[in-house]
C-alpha cells in the first residue's frame, strides 16, 4: 500500500462564509474548562429551514419540525454543538436569547423561537487540567448568540469544532485534529454559504485531487495511512463506538425556497461531504446537514444550480475546517493538525 506523508498546509484561507448570505449572523462560544463549545447561525427575520440526516447515529433537536409536511416553515436559529447529547441543551440558551429579542413563531400567546440543533461527540478530548464533565449548555448557547455578528466567522478550534478530531478508525492515538470551517460560492445573484464542523471517523481529502489532507496516521504517527485504502486492503482497527463521530453543518442561500426545495439543498450538500470525507456517512457517524433560505434574492430559482453550489460550498468548508485547525495536547497524547505537522 502506498502511504502519503503529512505535510504543512500550503493552501490559502478559503474566502467566504455563511455571513455572505444576507440575513444571517454567526457566533461561536468556546469553553475554557474543556476543549468543546457551540456555534450558532441566527436568522432574526426567519429563514425557511430543512434538514437531511445521513449518518446512522445522529444527535438532533427539533428536526421533525423541518419536515416539509409539517406546519412551521421558518426557523430563527440553528445550533451546532460539541458535548454529545448534553450539547443539545445549548439550544435552550439560544431560545432564551431570541425570546429576549422578541423573535419567534407567533402563537397568539407569545413568540416561540424555532431552534433546531445537532451535536457531535467530543467527550474524549480532555486536556491536562480540564474538567471532563464540562459540556456546552444553555449558557454557552446564549453566549454564542451574544457573540454573533455579520463579520467573517473564526474557524478551526472554536465553537462546535473546538474538540473535533478526524481519522479515528484506527484509534484516538492515531487521529488528527478536526475543526469548524467556512466557505461560500457565488454565481450571478445567488450565494450559498456553508458552516461545517468536521469530527469524522474517516479522513478529510482534497475533493479536486483526492489527496488525503488529514486523518488516520500510521502506527509511528508520521504518515497518513489513508483509511479507505487500508480498509480495502484488509486492515482492521479498534473500531470506535457508533455515534462517537459526526460531521454536522449548515448550508444557506439567499434564494426564495419552499421547505421541499430547502430539503433538496440539504440533501445535495451531503454530496460535498462525500467528496471531502472518506469514508463518509458511516454507521459510526451521525452526519447531519441543515439548509436555510433567507429569500432576500427574489429572482426565479434555478434549484439545480443551487444544489451544485451547496455541494461545492460544503466540500470547501470541510477542507477549511481542517486547514484552520491546530494541534492539541490531550490526556492520551498530542493530536497533530494538517497545518502544523511536517515530516
Amino acid at each position: 500500500m502506498t502511504l502519503q506523508t503529512i505535510v504543512n498546509s500550503t493552501h490559502p484561507r478559503i474566502l467566504g462564509s455563511m455571513v455572505d448570505v444576507p440575513g444571517l449572523q454567526v457566533g461561536h462560544f468556546t469553553m475554557r474548562e474543556r476543549l468543546t463549545g457551540c456555534s450558532v447561525v441566527l436568522a432574526p427575520q426567519g429563514a425557511v429551514g430543512a434538514v437531511d440526516v445521513r449518518g446512522a447515529a445522529p444527535g438532533t433537536r427539533e428536526t421533525d419540525l423541518l419536515d416539509p409536511a409539517n406546519l412551521v416553515d421558518k426557523v430563527h436559529a440553528v445550533v451546532l454543538s460539541g458535548g454529545s447529547a448534553f450539547g443539545l441543551d445549548a439550544a435552550t440558551g439560544v431560545m432564551r436569547w431570541l425570546d429576549e429579542q422578541g423573535i419567534g413563531f407567533e402563537t397568539g400567546h407569545g413568540r416561540v423561537p424555532i431552534v433546531p440543533a445537532a451535536v457531535l461527540f467530543d467527550l474524549p478530548v480532555v486536556r491536562p487540567g480540564d474538567t471532563p464533565q464540562a459540556r456546552p449548555g444553555a449558557d454557552a448557547g446564549y453566549a454564542a448568540c451574544e457573540a454573533a455578528t455579520t463579520a467573517p466567522p473564526a474557524a478551526g478550534n472554536v465553537g462546535a469544532g473546538a474538540g473535533a478530531c478526524v481519522g479515528k478508525l484506527f484509534g484516538l492515538d492515531r487521529c488528527m485534529k478536526g475543526g469548524i470551517g467556512n466557505a461560500s460560492v457565488r454565481v450571478g445573484p445567488w450565494v450559498v454559504g456553508a458552516l461545517i464542523a468536521c469530527n469524522a471517523v474517516g479522513d478529510v481529502i482534497d475533493p479536486t485531487t483526492g489527496q488525503v489532507l488529514a486523518g488516520a496516521r500510521t502506527a509511528d504517527g508520521l504518515r497518513l495511512l489513508d483509511t479507505q485504502r487500508a480498509l480495502l486492503a484488509g486492515e482492521r482497527g479498534s473500531r470506535p463506538l457508533p455515534g462517537t463521530n459526526t460531521t454536522i453543518g449548515i448550508v444557506a442561500t439567499n434564494a426564495v425556497l419552499t421547505k421541499s426545495q430547502a430539503k433538496r439543498l440539504a440533501m445535495s450538500a451531503h454530496d460535498g461531504l462525500a467528496r471531502s470525507i472518506r469514508p463518509a456517512h458511516t454507521t459510526l457517524d451521525g452526519d447531519t446537514l441543515f439548509a436555510l433560505a433567507t429569500g432576500t434574492e427574489a429572482g426565479p430559482v434555478d434549484l439545480m444550480l443551487l444544489t451544485v453550489m451547496a455541494a461545492e460550498a460544503t466540500a470547501l468548508a470541510t477542507v477549511d475546517a481542517i486547514g484552520q485547525a491546530r494541534r492539541i495536547s490531550t490526556n492520551w497524547g498530542n493530536v497533530p493538525a494538517q497545518f502544523d505537522l511536517a515530516v
